[in-house]
């Protein structure tokens, strides 16, 4: 092929053209027409007579990728969850079609999460049957346990595939595409139908797991070996991931390229020598051929054994293709090797490309590559080989953490030392090998905990973790061509100058409001209220967002990363309004994981909150405070309130804002009608541009006199995606209306952003915007919603 019509830049060229049409897709709002569809294919028509030159066979891949990408979009897109159908009772048979995950509800009651492939709807008694996608992720609470490849009927409440929306946070919504599946729901009654096969593969990983936690005590350690056998990500704890983050570490504790290629290597070890020994069948195979495409076909039933993820489908393709190359006896340079695993991972899956893991694997592997192999024999060559090998990744791969994730680990370079060769070629062995010797994982766990314990250790020391504000796009490229030439055999003065190229992306400008003004962001956070409130120099948090389940709340999955990407690493003030849990349910994480350096709030004496925060005060009426030339006063509770012993709602602190141009935000926590009315008649001007709506829009909250007084230009609601609570309630809306306010609600703008210096606002689904984010809005109406399921709701997000 190379010395034919298709040499090295046309195959290069249309891989990177492939690529990029993949790319330009999954930056598009919305999908392309059937029209612009037909006017795309009469493109590669027209360029199929420049295909004899090399740009016109880049286009022509970027219209094919482009083209049957988007055909695939849209086949997903069409297995939509219509709005009529959500929150109600439905009757669904099907199979698991995933390992279930154990899970935790509020309250502590015990559950799974699993998807569920559905083969009939029962009858619903409408004229026109249900529309149920064909894959769902359900929870189960308090149910009976399930197995992968088990058939059941359940009875489930169903949501469309909605998340939350923030600036550099998780997208859920795209998360669920990728994986199918269109809507998610909690499971009401449930009744097994038929065992699972024992022939199915997620039926055999589900019994090895639950093998490895009967052998294995500590939940933490199964977990560990659990991900290392089976690639089962889901039994690491919360924690511990964020320990492996930290650390830098968390590479190893998935099926990585290193695991496939070992066991490759060690099945190709295996079947050469018993295939030398047998002459006639070298003389048909000959034995390295042999070998070479065994350890490939390990290497693929390893792959799907542990999950099929990115970096074990680009180890296979890799394997593949070098063993195809070998065997045709063509010499590929690794650049067009590299190229076309990942050309040929996109294609069976296109979202591939959204991954931060297809990036850092490929990264990965292509630093190592272009930095070369130094020869060694000896013992100290070979250390020092791999000592470089590991500062290549840990220098090469910084910049791309930094895009990815906004952190790097400082000690990421000591704790793989350890942890690489640990985890690689002792643990990931045994953890395999205890499917035939069950003790080898009490080995394995104790191996384990002793790398536990160093990486806690290591994560201990101070700036063991370096958080950067997002940067720029043109920092991002630019701090990754500096990252390859430092690591690259070039003269010193070019790795310098790579150096260089790297401190817009180590040190970007943080934006900030201009002296005198503030802005005010609103993040999407379910149900609960959190408000961040930027001056030119400080930083005010109003409530910290709630609970979601156990061990997971706003302030570590939402409002931490946040305040990093933007910049912030340290709080001025948090103010909590009141003590119920869709307000203060984030503080903790707040207060261990970012210098606060004054909580204020109306919690009892006593709360926990109080120890752990390193100054305090009451929020009381009258107290005011001016931070750059913006005004900050407290409206209530007062002192009285204190003293009469009201309910949190009633003693909710409330605080308006003023910035020099006159505009204000008055911020006014879970405050009731009655309270809200002696707050008009203590306060002769209560008039504010934003109104964050009390009580989430509550039918107790927002009185006419408080809308009157107040005249807000914009109200904002806070408040969960299809929430039992029915916020905000259709009375309010209409209340709203008829006052001429314009009313934002989270679940349909995401985080919303507002300034005070020219009193612009915008939505974080407009400006963040692709074409698989639900672009349908909330009812409001509980009517719609029917009764509240007796057990825990399903959480305000999706976080695998």
């Amino acid at each position: 092929m190379l010395q034919g019509r298709w040499g090295p830049r046309d195959l290069i060229g249309a891989g990177l053209g492939w690529l990029a049409g993949l790319a330009l897709l999954h930056r598009c709002e919305r999908l392309p027409t059937p029209a612009e569809q037909v006017m795309l294919a009469a493109g590669v028509v027209v360029l199929a007579w420049a295909r004899r030159r090399w740009w016109g066979r880049v286009l022509i891949a970027a219209l094919l990728a482009f083209l049957s990408t988007a055909w695939r979009a849209e086949q997903r897109l069409s297995h939509e969850l219509a709005p009529a159908w959500e929150l109600r009772d439905l009757v669904m048979a099907g199979r698991i079609d995933s390992l279930p995950v154990a899970v935790t509800g509020q309250g502590g009651v015990p559950g799974w999460r699993f998807e569920f492939a559905i083969d009939a709807v029962g009858d619903a008694g409408t004229a026109l049957p249900p529309q149920v996608p064909p894959r769902l992720m359900l929870l189960i609470y308090d149910g009976p346990a399930v197995m992968a490849g088990e058939r059941w009927r359940f009875t489930a409440r169903l949501k469309r595939a909605h998340g939350l929306m923030n600036p550099g946070g998780f997208d859920a919504e795209l998360w669920l595409f990728e994986q199918g599946l269109r809507a998610t729901g909690v499971v009401r009654a449930a009744q097994r139908l038929e065992a699972a096969p024992a022939w199915r593969l997620d039926t055999a990983r589900q019994r090895l797991r639950e093998s490895i936690r009967a052998h294995v005590a500590d939940p933490a350690l199964a977990g560990v070996l659990a991900a290392l056998s089976l690639g089962d990500q889901n039994a690491i704890a919360t924690a511990d991931w964020a320990l492996f983050r930290d650390t830098g570490v968390a590479h190893l504790l998935s099926v990585s390229g290193l695991h496939v290629t070992l066991f490759a290597w060690l099945a190709a070890a295996l079947v050469s020598p018993v295939w030398r020994r047998l002459p006639w069948l070298c003389l048909r195979l000959p034995a390295p051929t042999v070998a070479r495409w065994t350890g490939v076909l390990a290497a693929l039933a390893y792959a799907l054994f542990s999950g099929w993820g990115v970096p074990a489908q680009r180890t296979v393709l890799m394997l593949a293709a070098v063993a195809a190359l070998r065997s045709l006896q063509w010499r590929w340079p690794w650049p067009m090797v590299l190229l076309g695993a990942a050309v040929v991972v996109t294609a069976l899956d296109p979202w591939a490309l959204l991954q931060p893991g297809f990036w850092l694997s490929f990264g990965a592997v292509g630093l190592l590559m272009a930095a070369g192999e130094a020869p060694s024999h000896t013992w100290a060559e070979r250390l020092r080989a791999a000592l470089r090998t590991q500062l290549i990744a840990t220098i090469g791969l910084a910049p791309l953490s930094l895009i990815c994730f906004s952190q790097v680990s400082v000690v990421g370079l000591l704790a793989n030392l350890v942890a690489i060769p640990l985890v690689s070629f002792v643990l990931t062995p045994l953890a395999l090998a205890g499917g035939l010797a069950p003790p080898l994982w009490t080995l394995a766990a104790w191996l384990s905990q002793g790398l536990m314990a160093w990486l806690r250790w290591l994560a201990d020391w101070p700036l063991a973790v370096w958080w950067l504000p997002a940067a720029p796009a043109w920092a991002q490229g630019l701090g990754l061509l500096g990252a390859v030439l430092m690591i690259l055999r070039l003269p010193w003065r070019l790795r310098l100058a790579g150096l260089m190229m790297t401190l817009p992306l180590l040190w970007p400008a943080v934006p900030r409001a201009v002296p005198g003004e503030f802005d005010l962001l609103a993040p999407d956070i379910g149900q609960g209220n959190a408000v961040l409130v930027r001056t030119h120099r400080h930083v005010l948090l109003f409530d910290a967002g709630p609970v979601y389940a156990p061990g997971a709340d706003a302030g570590d999955r939402v409002l931490l990363p946040l305040l990093r990407g933007d910049g912030v690493q340290r709080l001025d003030l948090l103010m909590l309004s009141h003590r119920d849990t869709d307000h203060v349910g984030g503080a903790a994480a707040l207060l261990r994981g970012l210098h606060v350096t004054r909580l204020s709030s109306s919690l009892e004496d006593g709360h926990p909150l109080w120890r752990a925060a390193p100054a305090t005060q009451r929020c009381e009426a009258g107290q005011a405070w001016v931070w750059d030339g913006v005004r900050f006063e407290v409206l209530h509770p007062t002192p009285v309130h204190y003293d009469r012993g009201l309910k949190p709602n009633d003693l909710s602190c409330v605080l308006r804002i003023t910035a020099a141009s006159g505009r204000r935000a008055l911020l006014a926590g879970d405050l009731q009608a009655d309270h809200e009315r002696a707050l008009t008649r203590r306060e002769p001007d209560l008039r504010a541009d934003v109104l964050l709506v009390p009580h989430h829009g509550s039918k107790t909250s927002s009185s006419p006199e408080l809308l009157a007084a107040v005249r807000p230009a914009v109200a904002v609601v806070q408040a969960g995606y299809r929430s039992r609570f029915g916020h905000p309630a259709p009375t309010v809306l209409a209340r709203y209306q008829a006052a001429g306010v314009a009313v934002v609600s989270t679940p349909a703008c995401g985080a919303w952003r507002w300034s005070s210096q020219h009193g612009a606002s915008g939505c974080e689904r407009d400006a963040s915007r692709r074409y698989w984010h639900d672009r349908v809005l909330p009812a409001v109406n509980p009517a719609l919603m029917g009764p509240e399921p007796p057990m825990v709701s399903w959480p305000e997000d999706v976080w695998p």
